[in-house]
């Protein structure tokens, strides 16, 4: 593989800042030569360095897209971390179901959920021990940037490597079927998520308040400013007792003052602070 120049790397870096915000560091030049030489081929071009002369020619915007797709980290896994989600369980659904009225649905959004398996394990938790909820009072709204990574969130088709990575083996047989070499979540797991295609560093789509927000290890891509305005959207997103989770290595501090840390166990999350206007 021929290493790729200074120019085309830096003609990526700002085509994918330009449409996602997300930064790549010059470090990251061997992610370029890695994800996009597949698609070089893929598209019928004898190189990367072919493909990326061809979109400086006609910039054609759906060769585009699939650059920026093909840029974007899709790294997760079942039940990631494990101790959000016992968190979740333990302490936050219990508390807003206490302060919420029979009536009143709960929220929650997994953003940038990339190929769902957080969603799929949100929509588990809340089967598996408050099926009071899951009779019509929770919804759980998925995004991400990336059309074909939604795609394969929506068929919920994963190998088994990928069940191997954090999905408990009773969560395995009771909620999916054996396809072959893979395996597919059940119908009604894959009914209790709405995927919706989504830039968070772009126009947020319509959403209700939420009531708990997903966005973990996502910030860390974006540039400060950009991280700024992603929070701003998120107090405006979140309700007053509402809950963020970010990820380990991330965040809100010197990035938005209208959050303040709470620690429940192991795990650090975010909710609005009292001075914080909406």
């Amino acid at each position: 593989m021929n290493a790729i120049s200074e120019t085309d790397f830096n003609y990526v870096r700002d085509l994918v800042k330009r449409v996602s915000a997300i930064v790549l560091e010059p470090e990251k030049a061997y992610l370029v030569e890695t994800r996009l030489t597949p698609l070089a081929r893929k598209t019928g071009f004898g190189s990367l360095q072919a493909l990326l002369a061809s979109l400086r020619v006609d910039g054609n915007p759906r060769l585009r897209h699939q650059v920026v797709e093909a840029m974007t980290t899709h790294e997760t896994s079942f039940f990631r971390d494990g101790h959000p989600f016992e968190t979740l369980k333990a302490r936050i659904l219990p508390e807003l179901l206490a302060r919420r009225s029979s009536s009143q649905h709960v929220a929650i959004w997994c953003a940038a959920c990339s190929s769902g398996q957080e969603p799929f394990s949100v929509a588990m938790l809340a089967r598996e021990h408050f099926p009071t909820l899951v009779k019509g009072r929770l919804r759980i709204i998925a995004t991400d940037l990336s059309e074909a990574i939604l795609a394969r969130a929506r068929e919920g088709l994963y190998s088994q490597i990928e069940v191997n990575r954090g999905l408990p083996a009773t969560e395995l047989t009771r909620y999916f079927d054996r396809q072959g070499l893979c395996w597919r979540i059940k119908p009604e797991i894959r009914r209790m998520v709405d995927f919706q295609q989504s830039n968070l560093a772009g126009a947020w789509p319509n959403l209700p308040l939420m009531d708990v927000i997903f966005m973990r290890n996502v910030l860390i891509y974006f540039g400060i400013e950009t991280k700024k305005q992603i929070l701003n959207n998120v107090r405006r997103a979140l309700k007053p007792d509402g809950y963020l989770f970010l990820g380990a290595s991330e965040t809100t501090l010197n990035l938005s003052a209208a959050f303040e840390p709470i620690t429940l166990g192991k795990t650090t999350c975010y909710q609005l602070s009292q001075t914080s206007s909406r």
